[in-house]
């Protein structure tokens, strides 16, 4: 059985803002430590919630005795976004480039496993944003308010890649 492949375009300069933003979720994760009960930073606790909705002690445990395999995982994850973003061409300086440069498109192929990966990559960081953004439902964020447009733009592009893979399946 071959791995199915899903293929997805992007432009130049999304390529060096999502890569400037997995590095950034990676610096988080280097920066964090679950060897307490309550990752100290908010942004963290989103990516580790609570096991047992009604049990802290119980939910604080869960998360001591998995939260580094959980954020380990995670790592490993954006690692393999960034190694994919690499296969799509030389790194941009976005104040120099030219135009043509910033929106040329090139196509990445992804495995089954990069994609997963891009998934839970794509939602770690939209959670991250939500957290530091203080977006809890939908109806916390103005569509107008421009500090939200990273967090729309990951929305589409994690939609996009799901649909990919549904419709690859």
């Amino acid at each position: 059985m071959t791995d199915k492949i899903v293929v997805l375009e992007i432009s130049a300069i999304e390529a060096v803002h999502l890569s400037g933003m997995v590095r950034q979720f990676v610096e988080l994760l280097e920066a964090t430590s679950v060897e307490g009960a309550t990752p100290p930073d908010p942004a963290v606790a989103r990516l580790l919630p609570d096991a047992y909705a009604d049990d802290a002690a119980a939910s604080a445990e869960f998360r001591r005795l998995t939260g580094s395999d959980l954020l380990d995982r995670r790592q490993h994850d954006a690692d393999v976004v960034l190694a994919t973003l690499s296969t799509g061409g030389p790194e941009l300086d976005i104040a120099t480039a030219e135009e043509s440069e910033l929106t040329r498109a090139f196509v990445l192929t992804l495995d089954d496993e990069e994609a997963g990966a891009w998934m839970r990559v794509l939602a770690a960081i939209r959670l991250v944003l939500a957290s530091r953004l203080g977006i809890e439902t939908e109806d916390d964020h103005d569509e107008d308010d421009p500090r939200f447009g990273i967090y729309e733009w990951l929305g589409f592009r994690l939609d996009g890649l799901v649909q990919a893979l549904e419709a690859s399946r």
